[in-house]
């Protein structure tokens, strides 16, 4: 693909690095900001630079926030007994938008895949486990909602086992209205929203 400008051309560059944008794509967005007021696409990078530089994970649960503690684990009207795992901050977004659920969270970021090399000291399976045995914690049971893909069984089970030695938490897991292989983020709020509402207890 020719470019009129060098400057184009590396705005497209870098446009077309972002997930499910081609070139083709990347050119008209790069055009329309181009002929965007000035103030707007200013904003924009303003906007994309502080969301890069700026933002935090919460010190409890992990999920993205703009001071030490997020937004649900300050909540204290949520239900702090339980506590729903998932393994990115996608899946917090998509299970909130279904109004089924109104507790805690914590998010593992990612799950255990060898084949990308991916184990369970690259998750934040420790700093859960930590929670769960602090002491005062009233926390009385784990949701265990992750993709029921191969990597994401896997995590659930490894889980499974990692607090079958805390024996005051019950482990549950969303039941299967979420298809195999699917992801969560992907699913419709109403079939996710049945998953979390009929959640099974997890076999340890």
């Amino acid at each position: 693909m020719e470019f009129p400008s060098k400057l184009i051309e590396n705005a497209v560059g870098e446009l077309s690095k972002l997930p499910g944008v081609g070139k083709k794509t990347a050119l008209r967005l790069a055009l329309h900001l181009l002929k965007a007021e000035a103030d707007s696409t200013a904003s924009l990078a303003e906007a994309l630079a502080k969301m890069r530089f700026e933002i935090r994970y919460c010190d409890t649960c992990h999920n993205i926030s703009d001071t030490p503690e997020c937004a649900i684990c300050a909540n204290h009207l949520r239900d702090q007994s339980t506590v729903c795992v998932v393994s990115d901050i996608r899946d917090v977004i998509a299970i909130e938008n279904t109004a089924q659920y109104q507790g805690m969270y914590h998010v593992l970021g990612g799950v255990i895949s060898p084949i990308e090399g991916i184990g369970p000291s690259d998750l934040t399976i420790d700093s859960l486990v930590q929670r769960l045995s602090r002491e005062g914690s009233e926390i009385k049971e784990v949701i265990l909602a992750i993709s029921p893909t191969m990597e994401g069984d896997t995590t659930a089970f490894y889980l499974s086992r990692k607090l079958r030695d805390l024996p005051e938490i019950n482990v549950s897991s969303i039941a299967r209205g979420i298809p195999m292989g699917g992801e969560l983020e992907y699913a419709d709020e109403i079939t996710l929203g049945r998953s979390i509402v009929e959640r099974q207890r997890q076999a340890r």
